[in-house]
């Protein structure tokens, strides 16, 4: 059992809506439609649904044009859950799942024991079945949309279609809803089919994605493929940080705001004249790199690997770095970049990275820094240092000595911006050694 959309354009009037979509579902599969709003994704659910009927293309099911189905046959193999579940009319859950049974019914027919045992299937499947004699109108939003989709699976359809079946529902019923639909392709063998908004929802449960801009697809594939930050700015135009998560293997999308303009206040106008200068890798200095932009600072980092975490938001937030190839060691070459980089900042910051021997050398830099440059050098969570050496106990004790030293000790990203606001600085006089 195969659903092919094979090169459909869509119209409402003359206004082209899709052009060219093609794409096919198999047994079995989970299918999410993707996409910024206005984008086709509703329109791509209403043409194979037949609501609306394509210009140009067809729409196959194991082989047979769906539109050249009687009524009858359709609602059999198609069901949809629309966007829109809200119900007016003051039936009881079990009468509204009822009505899905309408394709399979004779004329002026009543349903029959059978009928009842599959609505009573249906509602146990998606776990409303102590709602059955609750009247709809009464129903919170998520126990409506479960209610909706009992009654499309007792159609008992080969495709299910949904328009954001987790739109405006509370986290529990999102995870409950995707949970069902998954199960409903792995154990009864559906076709589903359903735009989602959430990308970190359709990446966590689809099986392929389509993603949709101005009624084209611009990719298709798995999660992978289709959901890098590349795709992501050129479709939404919003920069984010796609990562694999380490329990699940899946990716993820993380959205990275823009810093926000720089104040004119006077404070503003003095951190605009400050470089801060982040040791980081590893995803450790993101979140600093970001508000220390947003307090007007310059910022600059080093060394990190492309690719890395790190790199790519300072990318996205025009910091100037320093950067090693993926998964290689400091060179001697980057190293002494980054000691030029170093010069030309106020503070050095010595985020909390893990270290082991092949990036070794950001800890040389930090001791230059404090040592032969003279610059003001903070530490970042210096006292979980044990849990990220990893070269045998080397790192841990030239982290001591750097606080003999008269490096400034803080343990979160909070005490940071702290220790800045409460100085007085200039380029030429910073802060002096503290400890807090």
């Amino acid at each position: 059992m195969t659903l092919e959309v094979k090169d459909v354009d869509a119209y409402y009037g003359s206004v082209k809506v899709l052009e060219g979509v093609d794409f096919s579902a198999a047994h079995g599969e989970f299918l999410g439609v993707i996409g910024p709003n206005g984008s086709g994704k509703t329109t791509l659910l209403r043409t194979i649904s037949r609501i609306l009927k394509p210009k140009v293309g067809t729409i196959l099911l194991k082989g047979r044009d769906v539109m050249a189905m009687k009524d009858k046959e359709f609602s059999r193999n198609f069901a949809a859950v629309p966007q829109d579940t809200t119900v007016n009319f003051d039936f009881a859950a079990l009468d509204i799942v009822l009505m899905g049974r309408n394709p399979h019914l004779g004329r002026l027919e009543l349903e029959t024991e059978k009928d009842i045992e599959i609505a009573r299937r249906c509602m146990e499947l998606t776990n409303c079945w102590h709602l059955a004699e609750r009247p709809i109108t009464e129903l919170s939003g998520g126990e409506r949309q479960l209610v909706i989709i009992a009654r499309a699976l007792t159609q008992e359809p080969k495709a299910l279609l949904l328009d954001e079946p987790t739109s405006h529902l509370d986290i529990n019923y999102q995870i409950e809803i995707m949970e069902l639909l998954k199960r409903l392709t792995v154990h009864e063998g559906l076709i589903v089919i359903a735009v989602i908004h959430d990308l970190n929802l359709a990446a966590q449960y689809c099986d392929r994605l389509v993603l949709l801009r101005r009624g084209k697809i611009v990719s298709m594939g798995s999660q992978q493929g289709v959901l890098t930050a590349e795709n992501i700015k050129n479709t939404f135009g919003a920069n984010v940080i796609v990562k694999t998560h380490a329990l699940t293997n899946l990716c993820y999308v993380s959205p990275v705001p823009s810093p926000v303009k720089r104040q004119t206040g006077a404070s503003s106008k003095d951190n605009a004249d400050i470089t801060i200068h982040l040791i980081c890798g590893g995803g450790e200095g993101a979140s600093l790199m970001h508000s220390l932009s947003e307090k007007g600072y310059k910022v600059t980092a080093g060394v990190v690997n492309m690719l890395d975490t790190d790199c790519e938001v300072a990318q996205l937030l025009n910091v100037p770095v320093v950067a090693e190839a993926p998964f290689s060691p400091i060179t001697d070459e980057t190293f002494q970049a980054h000691l030029a980089r170093i010069e030309r900042a106020d503070v050095v910051v010595l985020c909390g990275i893990p270290f082991g021997f092949g990036n070794l050398k950001n800890m040389d830099a930090a001791e230059v820094a404090l040592g032969r440059m003279g610059k003001s050098v903070l530490v970042l969570e210096a006292d979980g240092i044990a849990e990220r050496d990893f070269t045998d106990g080397e790192v841990t004790k030239r982290f001591i000595a750097l606080k003999n030293k008269g490096a400034v000790m803080v343990k979160n990203q909070g005490e940071v911006l702290k220790v800045l606001l409460s100085q007085s600085l200039s380029r030429k006089s910073l802060l002096p050694p503290l400890s807090l």
